[in-house]
Order: C-alpha cells, then sequence, then structure tokens
C-alpha cells in the first residue's frame, strides 16, 4: 500500500505534464486517422482505452517501493528475453516484421516490454558491481553480452529502430555508471578501425527496404515515389505548418493520405502541418520538462539503484524523441521508432507510462525520512 506520508511529496506538475503529453497524442492520433477509417475513429478509441489503463498502470507503479525490483531484475530479462524467443516461433506478422504475440483478440509487442526489463537489468547490475572508478571493457564485457542477447532477437524480427534503441540505453547507462578514459579511448579507436568490417558485415544482413531507408537518407531525391517518399512527405508537412500552422484537421498532406505511417512514425509531422512552428515547440517542451526532471530524479535519488532506473528511463525518452524527430526532419533515417504517448500503439503506451511511473516512485521515495 502507498503511504500517505508520501502522497505529500506528490509532483503535481509531473503528473499534469504526463496528462497533458497524453492529450496531445489522442488529439494528434485523432487528426491522423480521421480520414482513415471512414469517420468511426476506432483507433483513436482504442488509443484511449491503451491511455486509460497505462495511467491506471502508471499510479500502480507508485504503489510500491521500487528498491523490491532490483531482486527481481534478471527475472524480468529473462521472461524478456523468453517473448522475445516467441514471437520468432508463434510472432504474429504485420508490414514485413514478426513483431506481436497473440493476446485474444489483441496483441503485444514484447520488444517495447524488453526495453524496461533492459534496463532494470542493467540498474542491479551497475548497482551492485561495486565500482567506483570507472568501469574497465572487461568489466563492461557481461553487460554487454546480456544486451546482446535482445537486441540480435529483435534485430532479427527484424526491428532496427528497437534494437539500436537498446544499444543507446546501454550507452547512456554505462556513461552515468562510469567508464575509465583509457577504456573510453581504446573503445573508440577500436570502433574506427572496425568500422569498415563492422559495416560491411551490418549492411549484409540488412533487409532491402532497410538498405533503401538508409539510402535514401543519404540523398532523399535518388527515390522520390519509392523509398524517400516517406520522408519527402514528412518535410512537406513539417515546413507547409509554418508558424501557426493550417489548423486543426486541416492539414492537406495528413488528411489527403499523402503522409504514409502518419498515426505511427510520422505523427510528428501531423502536429507540425497543423500546429506549425508554435504547437510543435510547446510538444517538444513537454517531453523536454519530463526529462529534465527524470535528470533531476536521478541525480536526487538516495540509492544507486534508483539513479541507475531513472537514467535508463530517462535515456530512452531522449533517444525515443530524438529519433523520431530526427526521422521526420530527414536528418536521421526511418527506423520506425515511435513518438512516446504521442504516436498510436498500444504496448508503446502502457510501456512508457510504467516507465514513467517507476520514475515518479524513486522521485517520491528520494526523502531519508522513508530509507
Amino acid at each position: 500500500m502507498l503511504d500517505r506520508r508520501l502522497v505529500s511529496n506528490f509532483d503535481w506538475t509531473f503528473i499534469a505534464a504526463v496528462l497533458a503529453l497524453m492529450a496531445a497524442g489522442l488529439t494528434a492520433v485523432y487528426s491522423a486517422t480521421y480520414s482513415m477509417d471512414g469517420g468511426r475513429h476506432g483507433l483513436f478509441v482504442r488509443q484511449g482505452y491503451w491511455f486509460i489503463a497505462g495511467f491506471a498502470v502508471m499510479l500502480g507503479a507508485v504503489m510500491f517501493d521500487y528498491r523490491r525490483l532490483a531482486r527481481w531484475g534478471y527475472v524480468f530479462y529473462g521472461i524478456a528475453v523468453v517473448l522475445l524467443i516467441a514471437v520468432m516461433a508463434v510472432g504474429r506478422s504485420g508490414m514485413g516484421a514478426q513483431r506481436w504475440l497473440p493476446l485474444g483478440p489483441l496483441s503485444f509487442q514484447p520488444s517495447e516490454v524488453a526495453k524496461l526489463a533492459l534496463i532494470l537489468m542493467l540498474a542491479k547490475f551497475f548497482s551492485e558491481d561495486g565500482v567506483t572508478n570507472g568501469h574497465t571493457l572487461r568489466q563492461l564485457a557481461r553487460p554487454l553480452a546480456l544486451v546482446m542477447v535482445p537486441v540480435l532477437l529483435v534485430v532479427k524480427q527484424p526491428d532496427l529502430g528497437t534494437g539500436l534503441m537498446m544499444l543507446f540505453i546501454f550507452c547512456g547507462m554505462v556513461v552515468v555508471a562510469g567508464i575509465r578514459v583509457k577504456s573510453f579511448l581504446t573503445l573508440a579507436v577500436t570502433g574506427l578501425l572496425a568500422a569498415p568490417l563492422a559495416w560491411s558485415v551490418f549492411w549484409g544482413h540488412l533487409k532491402d527496404y532497410q538498405k533503401k531507408r538508409i539510402l535514401v537518407f543519404l540523398s532523399p531525391d535518388s527515390d522520390p515515389s519509392g523509398a524517400g517518399y516517406h520522408v519527402i512527405q514528412s518535410k512537406i508537412a513539417i515546413g507547409s505548418g509554418a508558424l501557426t500552422g493550417k489548423g486543426y484537421l486541416n492539414g492537406t498532406q495528413s488528411q489527403l493520405s499523402f503522409l504514409p505511417e502518419r498515426h505511427t512514425d510520422f505523427i510528428f509531422s501531423v502536429v507540425s502541418e497543423e500546429w506549425g512552428f508554435v504547437g510543435s515547440l510547446l510538444l517538444l517542451l513537454l517531453f523536454l520538462f519530463i526529462i529534465l526532471w527524470g535528470i533531476e530524479t536521478a541525480n536526487k535519488a538516495k540509492d544507486r539503484f534508483g539513479a541507475m532506473v531513472a537514467v535508463g528511463i530517462v535515456s530512452m525518452l531522449v533517444f525515443h524523441v530524438v529519433i523520431n524527430v530526427g526521422m521526420t526532419l530527414g536528418i536521421m533515417p526511418v527506423v520506425g521508432v515511435p513518438l512516446p504517448l504521442v504516436s498510436y500503439g498500444g504496448t508503446s503506451a502502457m510501456t512508457t507510462l510504467l516507465a514513467l511511473g517507476l520514475l515518479f516512485n524513486v522521485n517520491m521515495r528520494r526523502f531519508h525520512l522513508f530509507y
């Protein structure tokens, strides 16, 4: 049960920011799907249900002491790996990828849950390894090996974006946990020298559509009616929004279906077209507030496990926002990374709200009185 004394430590501004982000997401999904499902608004209603369930899960994640999760870090990791293996065996396919597990009439994406399980596992590892003067490459070999298992399983689906996200989360947590300068320089030099070989192997294992996405990123106009179509239409939508936008439900690129995947990968383009630079900036400021709030939570956490959990969650949010917005602007390859709580997706919404609940949990219990 929640200690009633903790209620006084509720940061209602954070709750308001999360609710505002959810409202912005629902508004964007409604607009993005307005002309897709014949006025039935099925995806909008479904996303609303996911948000209600996710917000309940977020509040539920505050009800217990987060330190209890430390003993279950490797268990959560193991369950996530088993689910990813199950995807390969009995997963549901869609849009050329096998990423979903059936759950009755619904389906969920284990790779989203795996990111949070990975954060808990790494937080447990770095909170108990006893290293205080920076990690060596040998000391990082074990956590890196553990990270690579779900990364390879996810890339096999294929889901390159989520696989890269897991690596980014690992890198973010390693930076905060500490790495020796000598080890960092050795890693950097080795990476540069091995880059040609690594790129050759990496390129050889990519699907044809993934190769086209990278080539289009380097030269968007090389295939304007094919692989480059998404990015070109996205930049047109963002640019046409100008300062204040065209108005809600009045975006031509989205409402006339010129913009593909507008309710998922390219939903930021919908927001930019309808609300312009001002609306886009307000949305990004909401993300910035939550991210800075999370950094402060990590900085003030009274135990290393809580600090590392907060760092992992903040890293996940930062890279999601940066990569998704970068995709829509054409400054990053299209790798299928959603914009948290804005893009349509039930598993993504539930996982993000659960992660924010854990972040809130760490923040509430940062005072000495409760330790």
